[in-house]
């Protein structure tokens, strides 16, 4: 699909080092946009965009390297033009996935300090950065934000597809993403006739070194291919950022092969 009215504008992704993150990013600056790239991680983050860069030297690219846990710095990204060059942002996607080092704690086992600080930060974070995300949009006359979901935000996890492996997939994990399903529609109406669109993307299972066991069950839930590469999560929030989904508000995008029919 052409996503070419993209060419114009400037998007900031968040965890932008990671597997998504690097997707949409390459995504979007195949159409043509300018991206402002952030992640905690500044070796990878610096990394990455050399790659970037080496392929198109061209490419409008900015890095920042902070924490979008932290209240105060996620306003500075839209506040002080020290930090972000390109000044108006046209768009957000939050791709990052802070956590800490209990996470995947078995929940018999579970602490309520590790939940809350876990749930603060991917929930919690995710409210904070749209927060000063949207408050931006308000006065700079518009915008869109996508949230990253998950299948297990409106499913239960197929547990067996775990089984014999050393996968998990956490409580708060599923808890954070319905958080964010309902969040994104909350929002959308809060923010309406603002000319904000806020929406939400619930991808499946993305390949990542998973192990061979889980590959064939997990793919035998699915209806053509299985688990997902970035590319196929990107694409679609590429469209959603486009006029091609300019009707589209408020809305939880499944991109999953068919694992949740």
């Amino acid at each position: 699909m052409n996503f070419s009215d993209l060419a114009s504008q400037k998007f900031l992704i968040t965890g932008a080092a990671g597997l998504l993150g690097r997707a949409v990013a390459q995504e979007l600056l195949m159409a043509g946009a300018a991206v402002l790239l952030v992640d905690h991680n500044h070796e990878a983050l610096e990394a990455f965009r050399a790659t970037l860069e080496e392929a198109d030297s061209e490419a409008q690219i900015e890095c920042l390297n902070l924490d979008i846990t932290n209240q105060s710095e996620c306003h500075k990204i839209f506040n002080d033009p020290t930090i972000n060059p390109f000044g108006k942002i046209d768009g957000v996607i939050h791709c990052a996935y802070p956590r800490n080092e209990d996470w995947g704690t078995k929940f018999q086992d579970l602490k309520l300090s590790s939940l809350n600080e876990n749930i603060g930060m991917q929930l919690g974070g995710s409210l904070v950065l749209a927060q000063a995300a949207l408050n931006h949009f308000v006065q700079s006359g518009g915008g869109h934000l996508i949230l990253v979901s998950s299948i297990q935000g409106f499913c239960a996890p197929k547990f067996d597809h775990y089984s014999g492996t050393k996968m998990v997939s956490p409580i708060e994990y599923s808890a954070v993403k319905a958080g964010l399903i309902n969040s994104v529609r909350w929002l959308a109406k809060y923010y309406a006739n603002k000319n904000i669109r806020v929406n939400c993307i619930s991808p499946g299972g993305i390949l990542d070194h998973q192990p061979e066991l889980f590959l064939k069950r997990y793919r035998e839930s699915c209806t053509n291919f299985g688990m997902l590469s970035p590319q196929q999560v990107a694409q679609p929030i590429a469209f959603l950022l486009s006029s091609c989904s300019s009707a589209i508000n408020g809305q939880n995008i499944v991109v999953d092969d068919g694992w949740s029919l």
